[in-house]
């Protein structure tokens, strides 16, 4: 490994454990292989060997900041290149520090995710009911989420199951970037709900980012079963999956392809 290729992994490992997306992009077949362009926020270091080269694979770097996903990809039908992604961990916020709460930690941290619980209700946000949480978050979500780095790879679990509660959370979580949204409730609670955020000022294009009822359909009672389909919604949707059988699903099985 080159002084460069060192440079370049050590400064993109460094973002990922501050919270922040890096990528570099590696030229591997054409004139210029082993050329390497390094993105991490707004700052590019290095060069893929031409102007156009560069155009492109920055704009193939910022594209897999908001996919996640590494791999070959062509950046001209002569230069095919390397992006390799380092992405800080998913950040999870939880809204409501609730038994499924409970239980959705209990099984989102093995997953890789960054979890944070927010409650204003003192009582129940504690670590001692929490303690594997990475932050917990005493506050009303409007006054939280100004204090996460809430991206695109982001999801907002809302688990009050109470309008005084969960609809500001909803509004709030609406003027986010995160990729995912739900919220607990009935096809009916749902539907009243969205009636009053219309009045509330979101449009139906917003209400439509929320996913509720919230979970995949695998009939889930308790709180670890409700838990379960939780987070299968939230990877399926990081995937652009439907969340369905494998039985009846075509293409690909695995998200990368395979």
């Amino acid at each position: 490994m080159t002084d460069s290729e060192s440079n370049f992994l050590l400064r993109a490992r460094e973002a990922r454990a501050n919270d922040i997306a890096a990528v570099i992009v590696t030229v591997v077949r054409g004139s210029t292989v082993g050329a390497k362009l390094l993105l991490i926020s707004d700052d590019v270091r290095g060069s893929l060997g031409t102007t156009e080269l560069d155009d492109a694979g920055l704009a193939t770097a910022r594209e897999a900041v908001t996919t996640g996903k590494s791999g070959i990809v062509a950046l001209s039908p002569d230069v095919d290149a390397f992006v390799d992604v380092f992405l800080p961990p998913p950040l999870l916020v939880l809204i409501g520090a609730v038994h499924v709460a409970q239980a959705v930690v209990t099984f989102a941290r093995p997953l890789g995710f960054r979890i944070v619980v927010v409650d204003a209700r003192q009582t129940l946000a504690t670590l001692e009911r929490f303690p594997e949480v990475d932050d917990l978050i005493v506050a009303w979500p409007d006054e939280a989420y100004p204090r996460l780095p809430i991206t695109p790879s982001s999801a907002i679990v809302i688990l009050t199951h109470d309008p005084k509660f969960d609809e500001p959370a909803i509004l709030g979580a609406l003027g986010t970037d995160a990729g995912y949204i739900g919220a607990v409730g009935s096809r009916k609670t749902n539907v009243d709900r969205r009636e009053r955020l219309l009045e509330a000022g979101a449009t139906d294009e917003q209400i439509d980012r929320v996913h509720g009822p919230i979970g995949l359909d695998i009939g889930g009672n308790t709180p670890e079963e409700m838990a379960v389909s939780i987070l299968a919604e939230i990877i399926a949707v990081r995937n652009d999956r439907t969340g369905g059988s494998l039985r009846r699903a075509t293409g690909s099985i695995r998200g990368d392809g395979d």
